[in-house]
């Protein structure tokens, strides 16, 4: 290693260590030893020292264990004279900065403003979001992250830099400044849409607030991998082999930003930089090159990819915006639109339906009634998106799984805001959009070319027809009414029993191991997003992908929702880890869970029932447990009788729970999940004789404690008192 990057990233790491230690001091003099610390909303405590150490930072005096660690780890500064193998120390220094750089940034929240200067800067991202957006690094839709620092020789540069890794799926965190400016401020001036949903996410402007990219690449490891708290090896190993991510230098390097380049390369992560500096080209720690340097702007991403090994495949479109999943959270403003359907302001639908291959032209797309650019600014139009489809291999129960799809396609079109779906649509699309030249057609031009690309193995041509004329879109929406009723027939004839076959979902064996999710037509995937036919149509469109098919072979339990078949695919899909697997029971050999679930089931013995929690509520629950913590004793792929995480539709299936009594069970939830619920809900309680149930379960208002439960179910005629006992 050059003594040059080793001088600096020591120097760096003390630099940031008396820095820190002093801010501590400073926060002990105003609040006191004992003074809570923390990060919003999580369950992971500081989340790079509970990962890397397993010592829990609740309070301003355990900083001071953490520090001294720190301090242990800094090595002297090399001599003028003398060579040393500096890999080791200087790991160690980068090792010592992160810990150091989290005790600093977590400071900044005793006075609730991390960031003085301005609305900008995001600051950690809480459990919440850290699953939500996990899932994308699950399935592939974000290969990796860029960790950016510092800023472009310009805000144009700055701009092309941020949509070029939008276009490749890439997240772009972005922390400190080069001279003042920073890449996120560069973005701001700009007037791009910055945040978690357009994948533009400023931390702070110091680059200690880089923390929260590894903080972020931690709790990965922790969520979904089942990494133990203080099993540094295996944190560090699983974000070299599983988190794809990179720094991005960007102008003059720091001493300090040299520091913190060398906690990255500790977690696999190199470092690719516009300056001249020495560059650190074996292999070892990161899977190719450590640091790279002197890179233009205009080739920096490209190497950036090639030297991470990253394999993004990004499929160019005939439209004259920018495309990406990127783009799918960007808010279209009503003072920024040019045209919008729907949302119960214009009569607005979407309908994809199965023709003869001799009926359709592929690659015809044609849009009757007035364009965009014969659309005055501002108005409310009609709309109807009719796609038809041919393929031998095409099923009606293929329909709805590849209309689904029409959300996200049109919604990654750069000024296309796109929600709901069937004829609950809301679409607008942006001033700024079609003073680019994109029009109608182009949303033709998208499903034609995506719905070929990801449905290859179903779909041979695609025809895209797109209405604005009134009279047709009434007349059109009332074929597409009967289908969409014809589909609610067929699902809701479809149950476990009726079928010999489930799904497996393997999508997140990347994240856990020993996970299988087992998708069946009354239990979607704990993620929500994938129910059976959305995996039986995924296994035609791939039959070597995630979604395998599983021959369910003799009922061994049909209460608890046990089959030889299924077993004995889950032994050798989880490599032997899981032996048994039941469908429908809590307690008996539930099914494991990754880290993406929607939703955890936790026993509340005293009420002889269970309890149930969202991954959005950030409060207390009554197990003495937020959602956080008992997501750590949940996911993983480890069976956790008594808790199970799961998604948000199972709750209103006939099977959930049955082999314990099913919803009867439930005695607590949280008060957004009750209400959300409640309309799906419906027919079950009318099956169970109780419309009122729901009334009966406690949610946060009565209390967060199971004694507060026990009491109020009590109160209320619950029947889990009067059901056998749970276990």
């Amino acid at each position: 290693m050059s003594k040059i990057i080793a001088s600096a990233a020591i120097r760096g790491a003390h630099s940031i260590f008396g820095k820190t230690t002093e801010k501590l001091a400073r926060a002990k003099e105003s609040f006191g030893s004992e003074h809570a610390i923390e990060l919003p909303n999580t369950g992971y405590y500081l989340p790079v020292i509970y990962g890397l150490t397993g010592e829990k930072v609740e309070k301003l005096s355990d900083m001071d264990r953490v520090l001294t660690y720190a301090q242990e780890l800094l090595p002297e500064v090399p001599s003028e004279h003398l060579w040393l193998p500096y890999l080791g120390t200087t790991l160690d220094a980068g090792i010592a900065t992160l810990l150091t750089e989290e005790c600093h940034e977590a400071l900044n929240y005793l006075d609730n403003d991390p960031t003085p200067v301005t609305d900008l800067w995001l600051g950690a991202a809480d459990d919440v979001i850290m699953r939500a957006k996990g899932v994308e690094f699950v399935d592939g839709s974000a290969p990796g992250f860029a960790a950016v620092v510092g800023a472009a020789p310009d805000s144009e540069t700055a701009v092309r830099l941020a949509r070029e890794m939008q276009e490749k799926m890439l997240y772009v965190f972005m922390a400190g400044h080069d001279n003042g400016v920073s890449f996120g401020e560069q973005l701001e001036t700009e007037g791009i849409q910055l945040g978690w949903d357009t994948r533009l996410v400023p931390f702070g402007k110091e680059v200690y607030s880089q923390i929260y990219s590894i903080g972020f690449a931690t709790r990965a490891a922790m969520a979904f991998g089942g990494v133990q708290p203080g099993d540094y090896e295996r944190i560090l190993a699983y974000n070299k082999s599983r988190v794809f991510a990179f720094v991005l230098a960007l102008g003059e390097v720091t001493d300090e930003w040299y520091a913190t380049a060398a906690g990255a390369i500790s977690y696999g992560f190199p470092t690719i930089a516009t300056s001249d500096i020495p560059q650190i080209l074996p292999t070892g720690v990161c899977t190719y090159e450590h640091v790279v340097s002197n890179i233009t702007c205009g080739e920096l991403v490209q190497k950036a990819i090639e030297v991470r090994g990253l394999k993004i495949k990004v499929t160019e479109l005939p439209i004259p915006v920018a495309y990406g999943p990127a783009f799918e959270g960007e808010r279209v403003r009503k003072e920024d639109t040019h045209a919008e359907a729907g949302g119960q302001k214009s009569e607005a639908f979407e309908w994809l339906r199965t023709l003869d291959a001799a009926d359709i032209t592929d690659g015809k797309v044609e849009v009757v009634g007035p364009e965009l650019d014969e659309i005055e600014e501002g108005s409310l139009i009609p709309l109807a998106i009719v796609v038809d489809v041919a393929g031998r291999k095409m099923q009606s129960d293929f329909e709805a799984v590849v209309e689904r799809q029409f959300h996200h396609l049109m919604n990654f079109a750069e000024g296309v805001l796109h929600m709901g779906q069937r004829d609950l649509i809301w679409i607008r699309i942006s001033k700024a959009a079609v003073s680019k030249g994109f029009r109608l057609h182009h949303l033709g031009d998208i499903l034609h070319a995506k719905i070929l690309d990801q449905f290859e193995a179903i779909v041979d041509k695609v025809q895209v027809t797109i209405y604005t004329d009134a009279e047709k879109v009434t007349e059109i929406r009332q074929k597409a009414l009967l289908t969409y009723a014809q589909r609610d027939e067929r699902m809701a004839g479809l149950t476990d029993d009726t079928v010999d076959t489930f799904y497996s979902c393997s999508l997140c064996q990347s994240f856990a191991p020993s996970h299988v999710c087992v998708v069946t037509p009354e239990r979607l995937g704990l993620c929500g997003a994938y129910n059976w036919l959305d995996a039986k149509a995924s296994n035609e469109l791939n039959p070597s992908g995630p979604n395998q098919p599983i021959a369910k072979g003799a009922c061994l339990n049909e209460l608890s929702g046990e089959w030889a078949g299924v077993n004995t695919f889950i032994e050798q899909t989880s490599g032997g880890a899981v032996e048994r697997m039941t469908c429908y029971s809590l307690m008996d050999n539930p099914m494991t869970s990754c880290g993406c679930f929607m939703v955890i089931i936790a026993l509340m013995p005293m009420c002889n029932g269970v309890m149930l929690v969202n991954r959005e509520y950030p409060g207390m629950t009554p197990s003495g447990m937020k959602f956080s913590t008992l997501a750590g004793m949940v996911g993983g792929g480890v069976q956790a009788p008594g808790f199970m995480g799961i998604g948000r539709g199972y709750i209103s299936s006939k099977k959930f729970m049955s082999a314990e009594g099913g919803l009867a069970r439930v005695v607590w939830m949280p008060k957004e999940l009750k209400d959300a619920m409640r309309a799906s809900l419906a027919d079950r309680l009318d099956e169970m004789g109780d419309p009122g149930f729901l009334d009966k379960i406690a949610d946060e208002s009565v209390g967060e404690t199971e004694d507060a439960v026990l009491e109020f179910i009590s109160n209320n005629g619950h029947p889990a008192l009067t059901m056998d006992p749970i276990f």
